[in-house]
């Protein structure tokens, strides 16, 4: 046995096969590496094909579903918007339409008014009544001085004058009114335009 020892050359040759076989790794066996070796964490973040996939899925998923909330937010905000819309419409119509009604009663108390009739009871339930459709929102429309404006004004007559420098209500037959941005009923009116001024005369309403 001793003799064999001392001459096989690969007996105490750290160099030998054996040895090389074994040495690759750090660990106390031949090829185990040792717990946080750098090669083994990177081994331990690799992402698989299939994982990488699922990943892409989940996000497209996940960004569709953002989508469908934000499209489904926007549409409940715009109907949110017309329903609001729609409910003014119809509140301003339904007052436009008791106050044209009604109409025919602020005319009579205006007349009594500039034939100094309004007096006494009568002027006390006149006044109720106005402050009760200007608390609604009821405007006049159409007083003497006035610029003349074709989208409120009904002319019926028109002179000149060298008095105005541009066409101007001078005397109302008929106030008009208007309920908010909604014109109820224009106000007939005799428009005196500058003396000369032909081009500016407003061809009566039909």
């Amino acid at each position: 046995m001793t003799a064999r020892s001392e001459n096989d050359p690969t007996a105490a040759d750290p160099t030998g096969p054996s040895a090389q076989a074994g040495g690759s790794g750090s660990g106390p066996f031949p090829g185990q590496d040792v717990p946080g070796d750098p090669a083994g964490a990177e081994q331990d973040l690799t992402v698989f094909p299939s994982e990488a996939f699922e990943l892409d899925l989940a996000r497209q998923e996940a960004a569709e579903r953002t989508a469908d909330l934000q499209r489904v937010s926007a549409e409940y905000a715009n109907y949110r918007r017309r329903v609001d819309r729609d409910r003014e419409q119809t509140v301003t119509q339904a007052k436009a339409s008791v106050i044209t009604d009604l109409m025919p009663i602020l005319d009579d108390i205006e007349r009594a008014g500039a034939h100094g009739d309004l007096t006494g009871s009568f002027k006390a339930v006149a006044d109720k009544l106005t402050a009760g459709l200007t608390k609604l929102g009821l405007q006049q429309v159409g007083a003497e001085g006035d610029a003349f404006d074709p989208a409120q004004h009904e002319a019926v007559q028109f002179e000149t004058s060298a008095e105005v420098s541009e066409p101007t209500v001078t005397s109302v037959f008929r106030r008009g009114y208007r309920l908010g941005d909604r014109l109820v009923r224009p106000a007939v009116v005799v428009v005196t335009g500058p003396a000369g001024d032909v081009a500016a005369d407003p061809a009566p309403s039909a």
